[in-house]
């Protein structure tokens, strides 16, 4: 799972080494890393943003070797959804329920709509919707692009996919 995470560590040399070499041994994968070295909190130690990759779990772990080594970890942040893609439905949207169609997919657990763009010439013709969608891998975006098609076949609503966008 990506993590984003905030902690603050003593202005003291090797404080960086000592917040890092934890997520090195837990084998997690270290994305980005922001060290504000010329800014101090209101207690001297000076904040860093972390960005990485973990076994899930793992992560109790690394916090408390953090801790116990004099790391202040003050914020945890799990990303979930880490791939992204778009569809787009023609077809009369609302007139078929359309949050029946978003609630079938953030359902699942492993997606969910996250951006939603309506188009809607007159009532009576077809409309068009621009859907982002998240999820936790490759595989899992594909399913539910899926279970959008099969939802939309239904409906009779029309699917173009997939559109790859690495819009959040």
């Amino acid at each position: 799972m990506r993590v984003s995470m905030d902690i603050e560590l003593k202005d003291i040399p090797g404080q960086l080494l000592l917040a890092l070499q934890p997520i090195s041994d837990l084998k997690g994968n270290l994305i980005s890393i922001v060290h504000h070295h010329e800014k101090h909190t209101p207690r001297g130690t000076i904040p860093v943003q972390l960005v990485f990759e973990i076994g899930s779990s793992n992560l109790d772990t690394l916090i408390s070797r953090l801790e116990n080594s004099g790391v202040d970890v003050v914020r945890v942040g799990e990303e979930r959804f880490i791939e992204h893609g778009a569809v787009i439905l023609i077809g009369h949207i609302v007139h078929t329920n359309i949050q029946d169609t978003i609630d079938t997919i953030d359902n699942t657990g492993f997606a969910e709509v996250v951006g939603l763009t309506l188009s809607m010439p007159r009532v009576s013709k077809p409309s068009s919707a621009f859907l982002k969608i998240d999820a936790v891998g490759k595989k899992e975006l594909y399913e539910a692009i899926s279970i959008l098609k099969n939802v939309a076949s239904k409906k009779n609503l029309l699917v173009i996919e997939p559109i790859e966008t690495q819009m959040k």
